[in-house]
């Protein structure tokens, strides 16, 4: 896991491994996915509106993201029980980590101080990163906003396998 303390994530920097607890209580660990592309997205709270909407998204254009050869993967400091009702509950055909203990968040640099209505909390920046087959962050999209965001990660990936085309 990285340190909390360490540079902040780059675009080119190898993506943290993480091993958290899936939907299902299975172990997960992101180094298992090597050799695919990533979107690897982090979300405050699952069955919230806007992480609603992010999800279910995600979940009606997954067909594009798997002719993209992109594998989704949503992570939360819910607990395991409460992503598999919330994966249930909307149908979502990926799998959901289970960050109570916010390491994941941390190594990511997603656990911040937030300021909402002028109260200063800890909380997830709802932020995604695209990762390469290769294990390298190809893309971060930080403070997103939930509506529209899986077009945006479309986009996003249309650009980096017309780049991996190339090379």
């Amino acid at each position: 896991m990285a340190n909390i303390n360490s540079a902040p994530l780059r675009e080119g920097s190898l993506a943290p491994d993480i091993s958290l607890q899936t939907d299902t209580g299975e172990p997960f660990r992101l180094s298992g996915l090597r050799g695919k592309t990533v979107v690897l997205y982090f979300y405050p709270k699952a069955d919230t509106p806007g992480c609603t909407t992010e999800a279910c998204e995600f979940r009606d254009t997954r067909q594009r993201f798997d002719t993209a050869g992109a594998v989704i993967v949503g992570i939360s400091p819910c607990p395991v029980e409460k992503q598999a009702r919330f994966k249930e509950k909307y149908g979502l055909p990926f799998t959901l980590l289970s960050d109570s203990e916010k390491a994941a968040a941390q190594a990511y640099g997603v656990w911040r101080e937030k300021n909402m209505y002028g109260k200063k909390t800890m909380g997830i920046v709802r932020s995604t990163f695209i990762i390469g087959p290769d294990g390298k962050i190809l893309k971060i999209f930080d403070k997103v906003r939930a509506e529209g965001h899986a077009a945006q990660v479309l986009e996003a990936l249309a650009a980096v396998n017309l780049i991996q085309q190339r090379s």
